[in-house]
């Protein structure tokens, strides 16, 4: 039996009071943010580490729309936004497998502080969501943790950009995850330094790897529709196999094997998802876990790239990402669940807000969006079963296996985060509970945004 402390009711203190609170500030939760301020509401965001970012600077996932080809049919919106202010910001560098730019992690840290302060955002950094304030069915505000202690904001709209529907879980409303050995695995991302360019390039340009090269070790084995399995692929292997002939891994270390986004004319080689481990992102101690297994396996990559890749002789470590990147935890029981038929199919929703490319990417899946296909993300995904007042965005909206292998990529994410702000905006301006919102009125504000809705 489980002990427990029987803690003393106590009065928590209201510091602060909004309009719409978003909570989580990943590409979702900042898309949403922006969109609800850009609607004329009150907005407040709520974030537990200390930048604004999620994936892209806490993980350092920087490879934002790795997808995109010359034929792609892109959303738009916030999520295109982003990537070009980045641009602009000097925060982004050319992504080697597509016509997109990868986002730095570190500089887009300063881009999404000036995108919140232009549009007059509420930034609320390291405040951890604890639980959710529901009275009568509806979700009033939440609770959170600080270095002030515990504290209570108040919100006439709850945004959840957890990522891990955590405030949509705690208020109550249904939701679900795989059984831990099928979920999506989790990523120790890092980056390298001191790696010679020039011999690095020619050594991929030598041995060039495609999509069809992911298959043969079971962690990277993939359907594809064969359009993929030609194209190149910042793929590696070949050095791992080679480290594990001569003994530097153990056997059991024979999944490491995977891609990196980038390579500075300063020697910095970014974004490398080599590690790959079956964690429950909901579980603190399997985090705990994956964070310190995650980093050991990094490391004995390390020396297998110093040893078997070229122009990576003299170089080290340069930074892990301040956490674990999780795929794939809980997702809502929406209004409307997606399928994999709607992203394999080209679906079309009345109540679209917003377009994402046929890219599928997980569950041993990979689709390409290289002829223009693309489905629509429906309104009512969004929307969880059970609570008032509550929208959720970003890879916790609802949907099955395949369907969330494609919208749980961040520029999706980006997609229903902003769908999901918007809506929440024109819910509390038209008097209307969030099921009920209009769906031409949510269209209209999004189409003046610059979304794409169809």
């Amino acid at each position: 039996m489980t002990q427990v402390i029987d803690e003393p009711a106590r009065l928590t203190p209201v510091v602060h009071e909004t309009d719409v609170l978003v909570v989580g500030s990943g590409p979702a939760g900042l898309s949403a943010a922006l969109a609800s301020a850009r609607a004329g509401v009150a907005t407040t965001l709520l974030e537990r580490y200390g930048c604004f970012g999620g994936n892209i600077t806490q993980v350092g996932v920087e490879g934002f729309a790795w997808y995109r080809h010359p034929q792609t049919q892109d959303s738009e919106g916030i999520g295109r936004e982003l990537e070009e202010r980045a641009k602009a910001m000097g925060a982004a560098a050319p992504e080697p497998q597509s016509t997109s730019w990868a986002l730095d992690a570190e500089g887009f840290k300063y881009v999404a502080d000036q995108l919140v302060a232009e549009a007059g955002v509420t930034p609320m950094l390291h405040r951890m969501f604890v639980a959710p304030i529901v009275e009568d069915g509806a979700i009033r505000g939440v609770i959170c943790e600080s270095k002030a202690g515990r504290e209570a904001i108040l919100a006439r709209r709850v945004v959840d950009c957890t990522g891990d529907a955590d405030v949509a879980f705690r208020a109550g409303a249904p939701t679900f995850k795989q059984p831990k050995a099928d979920m999506m695995s989790v990523s120790v991302m890092f980056s390298m330094a001191g790696v010679d360019k020039a011999r690095f390039i020619a050594a991929v340009k030598d041995d060039p790897q495609t999509y069809k090269d992911w298959g043969g070790n079971g962690e990277w084995d993939i359907a594809t529709d064969g359009k993929e399995d030609d194209l190149f692929s910042p793929f590696l292997r070949k050095p791992f196999r080679k480290a594990l002939e001569a003994g530097l891994l153990p056997p059991n270390l024979a999944t490491i094997a995977g891609t990196w986004g980038g390579i500075s004319d300063q020697g910095d080689l970014t974004y490398l998802n080599l590690v790959h481990l079956n964690y429950d992102g909901t579980d603190p101690a399997e985090l705990t876990a994956g964070e310190i297994e995650g980093r050991r396996q990094a490391m004995l990559a390390i020396e297998a790239l110093k040893r078997f890749m070229p122009g990576c002789e003299t170089a080290k470590l340069r930074n892990f990402g301040m956490t674990l990147g999780v795929r794939d935890t809980r997702k809502i029981d929406a209004a409307y669940n997606m399928t994999e038929t709607d992203v394999r199919g080209q679906a079309r929703f009345d109540d679209s807000i917003g377009i994402f490319p046929e890219f599928i990417d997980g569950y041993g899946v990979l689709v390409l969006p290289t002829t223009g296909r693309y489905f629509h993300l429906p309104y009512r995904t969004l929307v969880p079963k059970g609570v008032e007042g509550l929208l959720v965005g970003g890879r916790c909206t609802g949907g099955d296996r395949i369907s969330h292998a494609a919208t749980r990529n961040m520029m999706c994410c980006s997609v229903t985060g902003q769908g999901a702000g918007t809506a929440a905006a024109i819910s509390l301006k038209t008097g209307k509970g969030v099921a009920e919102v209009a769906v031409a009125d949510l269209q209209r504000e999004l189409k003046r945004q610059g979304a794409r809705i169809a």
